[in-house]
């Protein structure tokens, strides 16, 4: 996390600017932001009158105790002290009316602005959560999943608390030190003076404490961090951990870093202590103040000793609001560093958009690579080098290969996840950057190399791209991919929860319930990378018998490292470097007896070795 600089007024101002976004927020929600202003004023009014009215009582009392005692003895002394005792208990159950009123308007207050920065919260989430499904997947691969994860949750909460509490306080201190104030220099303005003077020196002591709270508090959240980092580490890879047998290095090393953090936690505690015992001194010193210069003025007549009782309920009244400035500035702080971050991604544009304005037609599966190059944005890494070949509708190819030769890129690069740096693609005649983005991804099948799926059921995750199919369509599909019968084998069978990233089910497993997925989009261009190398021999041969039989009318590429006799291919080339390296019919790449042809004999030596 970002750390502003606490005693550095050039970097706050800057930082406060980056909180400018959130106008349309307000703007958008300016009517429970204008009602809570309204429902705070109100509020501290009928606050500020409860002071009042016990001045009023105290003021009563001391100006007739001595007619009191004059009526010493007689019959009347009960009857007047009836009269003094039903006054107060009407002052009484005035000041007990108006802290209802006020406690109304505070419960008002908060069904406002604390509503109204939780409805942004879920307006900001929502808005970043959106933003990032637009990102393209350079971009994830330049962040990692924990700061995506950071930026959405305990950002978007410390903005929160800048829009809600920050806003409410704030609001609440204007308003009722301009009450309190007024009311005040209306008694006395020499005695307001004196009463004031010290908590100048509250707020900034509370300021400077907050500030260096806030400095520790951010390095104890980053070492917080780490340990969390640490734990899904260890319990993400707990098989790795076992097999190598090293449960006690790494428990040595989480105690080292709690311990880590225990010194940092102790650190805070001991700031945490001055915090309120300073608090107290600099009230206990206004409330002397106010007893001892308004008891002068008492003397000189000119105030009463309710005025007195008056002043040191607004000394306690304004603590608060007085104590609240340090602790606001250091939300409003971490509120702008947190939105900086926000921001950061907000303000990031994708490099992959949708140019067309009207959702495509269907495909037929006309695709053509005419002199397509590709380099990575984020490592500079050129992948593909001038590749040209031309696929009509319902033809099959193979694309063969070593690791890292660009096999998997061709597939990206089908589906737009980057767009070519050189060259063009065109599917059907049209460039692929002329077609609508979503209704092209729609009617393409993409099983990936790296299968992943949902912590959901396997009939969710089966149907994730078609929410309305039906049971019969499922498990129609499943059957398709050769994984229905396993399926059926578990326990819940389809309502099955898959665990997070399919880890309840094996590699194969995985793989067959992806080309369900695939399949059951009824894809007109469908790729498969590498999605049977965890699948045996009669599974694999049922998978392709189905390929065989419903492909006929679909463009289908399958990248692989396996030569699948099963399966009659119209092209089949062999990358190299990027480059295509070979390239022809099943015969044509054998009569060459290159990388194709090795691979054929050492694959029919395996099958017959087997």
């Amino acid at each position: 996390m970002n750390v502003v600089p606490q005693r550095n007024d050039v970097y706050f101002i800057v930082d406060m600017r980056e909180l400018f976004v959130l106008n349309k927020y307000f703007l958008q929600y300016k009517w429970h932001l204008l009602l809570g202003i309204l429902f705070v004023s109100l509020s501290n009014y009928f606050r500020v009158l409860q002071p009042q009215m016990i001045r009023e009582a105290l003021d009563l009392v001391m100006e007739n105790i001595e007619l009191y005692r004059r009526f010493d003895g007689m019959q009347s002394q009960a009857e007047f002290f009836g009269i003094i005792g039903k006054t107060l208990l009407f002052f009484g159950v005035l000041v007990l009316a108006l802290a209802l009123i006020m406690g109304l308007f505070m419960y008002f207050m908060r069904q406002t602005i604390i509503v109204m920065s939780r409805l942004i919260e879920y307006d900001m989430r929502k808005e970043l959560f959106a933003h990032y499904e637009k990102l393209d997947l350079a971009f994830y691969k330049k962040n990692n999943t924990g700061d995506l994860m950071s930026r959405i949750t305990e950002d978007v909460s410390k903005v929160r608390m800048y829009l809600g509490p920050a806003l409410l306080y704030g609001i609440n201190l204007v308003s009722l030190f301009a009450m309190v104030i007024y009311a005040m220099l209306q008694v006395s303005v020499e005695l307001s003076l004196w009463v004031l003077l010290p908590l100048p020196f509250l707020s900034l002591s509370i300021y400077y404490v907050s500030s260096i709270i806030n400095r520790k508090s951010t390095v104890i959240q980053q070492q917080l961090a780490t340990l969390n980092s640490t734990s899904q580490e260890v319990y993400s890879g707990i098989r790795v951990v076992k097999s190598y047998v090293q449960e006690q290095p790494m428990l040595n090393y989480f105690a080292g870093q709690s311990e880590v953090y225990k010194h940092k936690s102790m650190d805070l505690v001991q700031v945490n202590a001055l915090f309120h015992p300073l608090m107290m001194l600099l009230i206990g010193v206004s409330t002397i103040l106010t007893v001892y210069v308004g008891g002068l003025q008492v003397v000189k007549g000119n105030i009463t000793p309710g005025n007195i009782a008056e002043f040191v309920i607004y000394v306690n009244m304004l603590t608060w609001p007085v104590t609240a400035i340090g602790w606001i500035a250091s939300i409003i702080q971490q509120a702008a560093a947190s939105q900086k971050r926000i921001n950061e991604f907000l303000e990031i544009q994708p490099d992959i958009s949708n140019q067309a304005e009207q959702v495509s037609p269907p495909l037929s599966g006309d695709v053509h690579f005419k002199d397509v190059s590709f380099t990575y944005p984020d490592t500079g890494i050129q992948a593909l080098k001038g590749i040209n070949f031309q696929l009509k509708a319902g033809e099959k190819m193979a694309i063969l290969g070593r690791t890292g030769s660009g096999k998997t890129t061709i597939a990206d690069l089908l589906v737009r996840m980057y767009d070519v740096t050189e060259g063009s693609i065109l599917i059907d005649q049209k460039n692929i950057q002329e077609h609508h983005l979503s209704s092209l991804r729609q009617q393409v099948g993409y099983v990936t190399q790296d299968i992943f799926l949902f912590s959901d059921t396997i009939a969710n995750n089966v149907a994730f791209s078609q929410k309305e199919a039906n049971k019969e369509e499922i498990e129609l599909f499943t059957k398709h991919a050769a994984v229905h019968e396993d399926i059926k084998g578990l326990t819940y069978g389809f309502e099955t929860m898959v665990g997070e990233r399919g880890v309840t089910l094996s590699g194969g497993q995985k793989q067959r319930v992806s080309i369900a997925r695939a399949l059951i989009k009824k894809p007109n261009i469908i790729i498969l990378d590498d999605c049977l190398s965890a699948v045996d021999t009669n599974t694999e041969a049922q998978i392709l018998g189905y390929f065989k039989k419903s492909l006929q009318d679909k463009t289908a590429i399958i990248i692989t490292h396996r030569i699948y006799s099963h399966l009659k291919f119209d092209k089949i080339i062999v990358l190299e470097d990027g480059q295509i390296a070979e390239a022809g019919t099943h015969q044509e790449l054998l009569a060459n007896r290159g990388f194709y042809y090795d691979l054929y004999e050492k694959q029919k030596a395996e099958e017959v070795e087997y």
